[in-house]
């Protein structure tokens, strides 16, 4: 089938070609909720008489926003979804286990799957070169016990990224340069496709990144073809016969091409309370923080503990900082355990706090005080977004992150590179 990536998933799994604009209903391979969206959609299901799902390896109940319980509301929700789960024979992920898009994209999804998820940010396993794309959670309860689901396909921009970053540069800098060029609603139903030399020589990991903040965009989906990186990547997890070579056609055709020269982009923080409202660091050198949190679906990856960890190694973070550190998943947490990362964060000053979202969702764990600032790893700074709409959130890299915490405020990476 001839198109851009999202016409060609899409097409996939309608069984013929599909054109931008057309509403369409596909197969589903995989449907996931996690334990703040779950329960409504295990309600819906049981109005509907309709508590079942198409395939119980593929249809998982992600414990991770609350993880462990705060509060017994929480954790009655949490009954509901490991009740539902006896009924239906649906995979759970318990608490501890990780942050539902990290282990998506560990265990569950390969190249070439249509994922749906109770979850804005499911389409970081787009990186994986699958169609995956966040959806309420009525549309969601239906496609887990259905097998297929509707939508719209989307348009599609292609972002060509070239050049070598430069030291002290990463792909969270990138994607937030981009949201601030094209603003928050700048791709609104857009399916986003991240190409271009740098992408090529991208691993994984930053890669996820990209297609995890595609949403801040208002996109639908954040795409990238699978190559060598996508093969290693499955490799790592035991699941190298997953791969499939995944690409766009030639003459497909784009509603826009965005081209970016990485080498002129700096360290990038984005300000309250917008993810647009981006700056370079240097524009806000200086800005005291309380509070630093390095992990969640963005930036909670080994490869991002290890970035901080070699910033701070031998050193103690500021006093009047509260440095947070959240692994993705277990697997990410058992590996920092094993190569020494965990150890010499935590003698830096770093609390590690267990896989999850942790204080992203600002359900609990590190709530900020009235007034408090915090510099974040993670993908949202929305008012509010961390528990409390008195506090300030700023978002950044994990180098970026580690260096504030060395400071006490927010500080340029580049020096540690």
């Amino acid at each position: 089938m001839k198109g851009t990536l999202a016409q060609k998933l899409i097409g996939e799994h309608v069984g013929r070609e599909v054109k931008p604009g057309e509403f369409v209903i596909a197969k589903v391979d995989v449907a996931m909720v996690q334990d703040g969206t779950g329960p409504l959609s295990v309600r819906v299901l049981q109005r509907l008489g309709l508590e079942k799902v198409f395939d119980p390896k593929h249809c998982i109940l992600f414990l991770d926003h609350a993880s462990p319980s705060p509060r017994k509301e929480l954790s009655n929700d949490h009954m509901l979804l490991r009740e539902f789960s006896r009924k239906t024979g649906a995979t759970v992920s318990e608490i501890g286990q990780g942050v539902c898009h990290q282990r998506l994209i560990e265990t569950f999804v390969k190249p070439g799957d249509l994922v749906v998820g109770a979850d804005s940010h499911t389409c970081t396993s787009g990186a994986l070169g699958a169609f995956a794309t966040g959806m309420g959670s009525t549309d969601v309860a239906l496609a887990m016990a259905l097998g297929k689901v509707w939508l719209r396909a989307p348009q599609t921009i292609k972002v060509v990224f070239t050049g070598e970053m430069p030291p002290g540069v990463f792909a969270k800098d990138l994607i937030l340069y981009f949201i601030g060029m094209i603003g928050a609603d700048g791709a609104t139903y857009k399916a986003l496709e991240y190409t271009g030399d740098t992408i090529a020589n991208m691993p994984l990991h930053e890669r996820a990144v990209l297609s995890n903040m595609a949403v801040e965009a208002g996109a639908k989906a954040g795409l990238i073809a699978t190559d060598e990186k996508t093969r290693e990547f499955l490799a790592e997890h035991g699941r190298e016969s997953d791969f499939r070579e995944i690409k766009p056609d030639e003459d497909a055709e784009y509603e826009r091409v965005i081209e970016i020269d990485v080498t002129k982009i700096e360290p990038q923080v984005a300000c309250p309370h917008t993810v647009d409202n981006t700056k370079p660091v240097t524009e806000v050198l200086g800005t005291k923080v309380n509070q630093v949190v390095i992990g969640t679906c963005t930036n909670g990856r080994l490869e991002d503990l290890r970035v901080a960890a070699q910033i701070v190694k031998g050193k103690r973070v500021a006093d009047s900082v509260r440095f947070l550190v959240v692994p993705a998943s277990r697997k990410v947490y058992m590996d920092a355990l094993a190569d020494g990362t965990i150890q010499t964060l935590v003698e830096s000053g770093a609390t590690i706090l267990p896989p999850g979202c942790g204080p992203c969702v600002g359900v609990h764990q590190g709530v900020l005080g009235d007034g408090e600032v915090v510099l974040s790893t993670q993908n949202r700074n929305f008012k509010g977004r961390m528990g409390n709409p008195k506090g300030l959130i700023y978002l950044a890299s994990p180098a970026t992150a580690a260096a504030t915490a060395l400071k006490g405020e927010i500080d340029d990476p580049r020096k540690y590179f």
